[in-house]
């Protein structure tokens, strides 16, 4: 059993139990079911250069422990203060350390952002779930659902206002599970076998994915000249987070970042 399949069966045991503590009924009764969501989607297609989904991540399988004893309010309030598109929270407990307690901190911090459920979704319980945190994206990972589970999830994440964000990691994922109720594909550049990273999976996925999605690129982005290189290939937005929590201050890092895409743009208009 690789790490994902035991992520995925460790996930099916949480929803079975939180189900005997809340109802689907329950979750709808949620003060923040009945919130607006904002779209991601709109927002990056509207872009005008690369924006940045600014990852909360304590930890990892492949890395352990990133920065355990930050505050989610602080760190994504000074992530949306260094203009941050949207931000991502992790959920997942045992195997990121994230919780629904760091993405209310967030939410509350940041009423006005786009916000992911960062999580392994695999049952549509936890689309409710979603709503009821106040989330407007959800994450769909090709490589732990079947293409119908796919299109049946992003479908009832739509029936709730939800946006989807599709995680692939090669071409035949996105071949076998891109459809049209998915709003936004990300190309993971991580290799899930090695936990190696390359952008040039993303540069390779690029022309395969249709305009009509919104693109983004995740997994080993660092730096402004790797960034600006694959907003040339079509990709608006770029999640980041491991980059930004291994630092002391992670709204700085990003506000770093932001002021060497700027710098890295004026002076190479042109790069490809």
């Amino acid at each position: 059993m690789n790490i994902l399949e035991k992520i995925v069966a460790r996930k099916k045991e949480e929803i079975a139990a939180a189900k005997t503590v809340k109802s689907i009924s329950d979750l709808e009764k949620e003060l923040l079911f009945a919130r607006k969501t904002v779209s991601l989607a709109t927002a990056l297609k509207q872009a005008e250069k690369p924006r940045i989904i600014s990852e909360f991540k304590r930890k990892s399988p492949s890395k352990g422990v990133i920065n355990g004893a930050v505050d989610p309010a602080k760190v994504t309030k000074d992530y949306a203060n260094a203009d941050a598109v949207a931000l991502s929270v992790l959920t997942d407990i045992d195997f990121f350390g994230g919780s629904f307690g760091d993405f209310a901190a967030a939410r509350q911090a940041n009423p006005g952002i786009p916000m992911l459920r960062k999580d392994f979704m695999v049952d549509p319980y936890q689309l409710y779930e979603a709503k009821a945190i106040g989330a407007d994206v959800v994450l769909l990972i090709a490589a732990c659902l079947t293409p119908g589970e796919v299109v049946s999830l992003s479908e009832k994440a739509h029936e709730l206002g939800l946006e989807v964000l599709l995680e692939v990691h090669n071409a035949e994922e996105l071949k076998a599970t891109l459809c049209n109720s998915v709003d936004i594909v990300g190309v993971n550049n991580r290799n899930l076998k090695t936990f190696d990273t390359s952008i040039e999976t993303s540069i390779a996925l690029s022309e395969h994915i249709p305009d009509s999605f919104v693109k983004i690129s995740e997994s080993g982005l660092k730096d402004a000249e790797t960034i600006q290189r694959l907003y040339q290939h079509g990709y608006k937005g770029f999640l980041i987070g491991e980059t930004f929590m291994k630092t002391v201050n992670p709204g700085a890092a990003l506000a770093d970042l932001q002021n060497d895409l700027s710098q890295f743009s004026n002076q190479n208009p042109l790069v490809l």
